[in-house]
């Protein structure tokens, strides 16, 4: 697991923006921003479609009202998968999905794990991130794929309440 303020590893994601494929480097995405990143194992697997993300995007506003500029999710998918998984769930137009189809991000934060016994090949671990500016401030990670606990949008608001209470 990465540390607390280590820079957020170079790496460049796909999106896609009116149909086409848009390189975003990760210095493009975190640079001068407060950014909110869950990754997970994938686009439509079970834990993340139906339990991780839907209450993620259910927290989109609250998110951006604490503070937030970008709200993100990767996966070591293509841009055109994340593209057909950021409709499925309804996301809103601000919600990024960036694909870290080689798993480059994935590998540079240390968080990979293999799948193959599940066919599903190199994918990145289950995460929640609170960046700023390109330096990692909070990054928790689940310590069991199968659950969504410690990485989503309820844990890292409730992370933010207790900064602003002064607590760590």
């Amino acid at each position: 697991m990465a540390p607390a303020f280590n820079p957020i590893p170079p790496a460049t994601f796909q999106i896609v923006e009116s149909g086409k494929t848009v390189s975003l480097t990760s210095r493009e995405l975190f640079s001068q921003r407060r950014v909110a990143l869950f990754g997970v194992a994938g686009a439509f697997i079970p834990t993340c479609h139906h339990l991780h993300l839907p209450a993620i995007v259910e927290e989109f506003e609250t998110l951006k009202a604490g503070g937030v500029d970008v709200v993100a999710c990767t996966s070591v998918n293509d841009a055109y998968v994340m593209d057909a998984w950021r409709t499925a769930l309804r996301a809103p137009p601000g919600m990024l999905f960036p694909a870290d189809g080689n798993g480059d991000f994935a590998r540079g934060l240390g968080l990979v794990f293999d799948g193959r016994p599940f066919g599903l090949g190199e994918r990145s671990k289950r995460y929640a991130m609170w960046a700023i500016d390109g330096s990692i401030q909070h990054l928790a990670v689940e310590p069991d794929l199968t659950l969504a606990d410690v990485s989503t949008a309820h844990a890292l608001l409730g992370m933010f309440e207790s900064w602003s209470a002064g607590s760590p």
